[in-house]
């Protein structure tokens, strides 16, 4: 790639709420790789991850996506785990105070976290490190020193804390020194270019960049990756809304869960998720556009390029037979648990044992949806008696055979 592609290809996917500021790091990124390859060296180039939890999901994968294409233009990564931020709990996108944890719970967490990135970053490439190295060292004094360089107004401009304080909500004083933190990360490690999602625009743009300069380093480039919405396409994915597409699923799962995307997030899921190039995402959206392309076999093409990162090209085939199979030609899964019917179970008793549903809430809403079907026909009552042997489909993607038990012929 000449320079103008690798600025297009480093800048996709980034969102920076003002579009001077998107030129102004764009700008500089140019002249970093212009110098890169002028001199040599390649750019230092990092994203922290607070390991707060250990189940990824497609949103976490959104900057190791930005931290690969750097890795396969042949600039150094460092995937930094904060191993002592996350002791203090990143503010950014949260309306309260985050839980505090523990070392050994961000130690447990971390075990996992840099496991499940080298499903996207190349692990022979890849340098891990955990920021305690350098944030255990620091003095209360240099504490004041680094705080020397922000107002408090700053930081009550920011949108989470300026809500917060209108609403009469608790901001509390170690919640500041979490930007002081992330921001003396680049210092220590003296990065070009840090890569993060919009909520840590204050983080990497103001805190980084300004510690930086205050301790004559250049400051970094800004990478500002868009959030992916879930899957109502809508709201960020998150756990907690239930919208996740998560990493430690399987081939089938995932493509299916992309596949139920809505069609007009695409976009953001080509361009955040993906392998592919602007030009490439480009002539796709042209196919779609001009209707040469349906927008359902352009999603299955996104499907199958998501489940392949993941998994390899050969499970993301199978898991588009299973799909075709099942969706576009009304057939059942060729494997599917069994269930040893018991006597007396009725409907709603067999959702719960066979853990198609959560709870007997979720089941009667289910069945008064006309969700719940034996072989094919729905089942209206969630308390009648159980009809008998079938294929039970739960929604749209829970199966079971439901067998009588062993000897029990009637």
């Amino acid at each position: 790639m000449n320079i103008d592609e690798q600025v297009e290809l480093l800048m996709q996917g980034t969102e920076y709420g003002d579009e001077e500021l998107k030129q102004a790091m764009a700008r500089e990124l140019r002249e970093r790789l212009i110098e890169s390859e002028k001199t040599g060296r390649p750019l230092r180039v990092y994203c922290g991850y607070d390991p707060t939890s250990t189940d990824l999901h497609l949103g976490h994968t959104i900057t190791m996506r930005k931290l690969r294409q750097f890795q396969d233009l042949g600039h150094e990564v460092t995937f930094l785990i904060g191993s002592y931020t996350a002791l203090v709990g990143d503010p950014s996108d949260k309306n309260k105070a985050r839980p505090v944890l523990t070392e050994e719970q961000v130690a447990e967490n971390a075990r996992t976290y840099a496991e499940q990135a080298f499903r996207v970053l190349d692990r022979e490439k890849t340098i891990i490190r955990y920021n305690g190295e350098w944030l255990s060292k620091l003095t209360l004094l240099d504490l004041i020193r680094m705080g020397q360089h922000f107002t408090v107004q700053q930081f009550l401009a920011r949108e989470n804390f300026a809500k917060r304080l209108k609403a009469g909500e608790p901001i509390f004083l170690h919640e500041t020194y979490y930007a002081l933190m992330q921001g003396y990360d680049a210092v220590a490690m003296q990065t070009d270019v840090q890569v993060g999602g919009t909520d840590q625009l204050f983080n990497i743009i103001v805190a980084g960049r300004k510690l930086q300069e205050a301790m004559g380093q250049r400051p970094q480039v800004g990478i500002i990756v868009g959030i992916l919405p879930g899957t109502d396409g809508v709201k960020r994915m998150s756990k907690s809304t239930g919208n996740v597409i998560p990493i430690n699923t399987t081939a089938e799962d995932m493509y299916g869960k992309v596949m139920s995307i809505p069609d007009f997030v695409m976009g953001k899921y080509f361009r955040l998720v993906t392998r592919w190039t602007p030009a490439q995402i480009a002539a796709l959206e042209a196919q779609v556009e001009s209707g040469e392309l349906h927008p359902r076999d352009a999603k299955m093409k996104l499907a199958r390029e998501i489940t392949s990162i993941f998994y390899g090209d050969e499970a993301a085939e199978a898991a588009e037979r299973a799909f075709v199979r099942l969706f576009q030609k009304g057939e059942v899964p060729e494997d599917m648990p069994t269930y040893s019917l018991q006597e007396g179970q009725t409907v709603l008793d067999v959702l719960m044992a066979t853990g198609t549903v959560g709870s007997r809430s979720e089941g009667r809403r289910l069945v008064a949806q006309r969700g719940v079907r034996l072989d094919g026909k729905p089942l209206e009552d969630p308390l009648a008696p159980f009809p008998g042997p079938g294929v039970l489909r739960v929604g749209k993607r829970k199966f079971v055979r439901v067998v009588r038990p062993s000897g029990n012929h009637t």
